[in-house]
């Protein structure tokens, strides 16, 4: 057998699958492609959850009332 074999052999006996593509070899069962996107979700949800600080609400306010035309003439063009 084949070195390469080998590989494809012991990493489907851990349960994990093994694809070839552009010369990288990628070793990622589905199950941990689940759990991965699993806990991407939750770090996802979990940061949406928050909302944006006040200091952030402040700056974007600031910089629309700066990008609004005044007749003075300070707003950027």
């Amino acid at each position: 057998m084949s070195d390469d074999h080998s590989e494809s052999v012991s990493a489907a006996a851990n349960g994990l699958s093994s694809h070839h593509e552009g010369g990288k070899e990628t070793v990622l069962g589905s199950e941990i492609q689940a759990k991965i996107g699993q806990h991407l979700r939750a770090m996802y949800d979990d940061v949406v959850r928050q909302g944006v600080p006040d200091r952030f609400m402040d700056l974007l306010s600031k910089l629309d009332k700066a990008d609004t035309p005044s007749s003075e003439g300070g707003g950027r063009k």
